[in-house]
């Protein structure tokens, strides 16, 4: 795609944001309801299995105990036993999926990854977004700074798909801005003349990882991401 600089370069990712705890705080709630479920489960089971000695023991020998009511019993005592198995057998599953989550994480860090968003950084004067235009048609992208002052703006034909559109950081006034993050939204018409919002994409190097989440953050340009929101990955 036909930008201001002809010269394409994936952002090199500086700083970092604050990361949310809500995430981390669900994670703990979870662990903490279900060790406390654990903990619930095991002691009904040692109710039922002094309930069910206790019977045993003061049974009536004149009239003992119905042998499809004791059969019975003794089912649900081994549902209980099954249920702490489960368990048990769950948490295990999920402690091995969190570390499979973390270990591909961390085999990220340093690739440069392609995510669904609208900041990019922009480093030694040139910063890159991917643009999917719908169809041929003019697009219109507005470029704004970090304070949300609007520096740049174009319109320019361009083709259906994905095309990407670099910046050489040179205002609409003619004033070369500093590196930093930039935050592009991209318009076009359709045939009635509506104004249709186009979807953009950033490139960046993953420069690190939280591993306090569940799932884990990718830090990409200065922002958290998931890593079933990374479209590509390229070295």
């Amino acid at each position: 795609m036909a930008g201001t600089s002809a010269t394409t370069a994936s952002p090199v990712v500086s700083g970092t944001t604050s990361l949310p705890s809500s995430t981390s705080s669900s994670n703990s709630s979870a662990a903490s309801a279900n060790a406390l479920a654990s903990q619930q489960i095991a002691g009904n089971f040692q109710s039922f299995l002094q309930l069910l000695t206790t019977q045993l023991q003061n049974q009536n020998p004149l009239d003992p105990l119905d042998t499809n009511q004791f059969t019975q019993q003794l089912v649900e005592f081994a549902g209980v036993q099954e249920q702490i198995n489960t368990n048990d057998s769950l948490s295990t599953l999920v402690s091995l999926q969190q570390t499979a989550q973390a270990t591909q994480a961390l085999t990220f860090v340093g690739k440069t990854a392609i995510v669904n968003g609208n900041t990019a950084t922009m480093t030694n004067s040139s910063a890159t977004w991917e643009l999917n235009v719908p169809s041929n048609s003019n697009v219109t992208v507005n470029i704004t700074n970090s304070s949300g002052q609007t520096v740049f703006t174009q319109t320019l034909p361009e083709n259906a798909g994905n095309q990407p559109f670099t910046w050489n950081g040179i205002g609409s006034d003619g004033t070369q801005w500093p590196d930093g993050q930039y935050t592009m939204t991209a318009s076009t018409t359709d045939g009635s003349g509506n104004s249709v919002a186009i979807a953009t994409q950033v490139a960046g190097v993953v420069s690190g990882v939280n591993l306090t989440q569940t799932p884990p953050l990718l830090m990409i340009n200065g922002q958290s991401f998931t890593v079933n929101q990374i479209q590509s990955i390229s070295n």
